[in-house]
């Protein structure tokens, strides 16, 4: 490995690195905020919790309900994981590294099928 495909390796660590962090304090600050306000509401956090309405998150958000942050909340700590392999795919690419491409791919392939599956399962 050549210096420049060190120093291109190493900013994309760096970057990956960044969005993760920065996407494990936003969670935890959204799902903290959620808590909080199901607790100010008089609402057990180990109860069950509000069900997930896609169509409601802005407004529940918007509204200071607790819905909308935990489910932001979670749904950025399960996008963390995708954005990390998508950000190392990209940097994979522009290295010409296909076989790590192939496998970034495969990957995400996976993923998005199970997120298939689980759509489909409980329609």
């Amino acid at each position: 490995m050549s210096g420049s495909e060190r120093a291109s390796a190493l900013r994309a660590e760096r970057l990956i690195g960044q969005l993760l962090t920065g996407v494990t304090y936003v969670s935890v600050a959204l799902l903290l905020v959620g808590v909080g306000l199901l607790i100010a509401a008089g609402i057990s956090p180990v109860s069950g919790g509000p069900g997930m309405d896609p169509g409601r998150l802005v407004s529940d958000l918007v509204g200071l309900k607790p819905a909308g942050f935990l489910w932001i909340g979670l749904l950025a700590v399960i996008a963390a994981p995708i954005a990390r392999v998508t950000v190392a795919l990209v940097a994979y690419v522009r290295d010409k590294d296909w076989l790590m491409v192939g496998v970034s791919s495969a990957i995400l392939l996976v993923i998005a099928t199970a997120i298939g599956s689980a759509i489909v399962s409980t329609v």
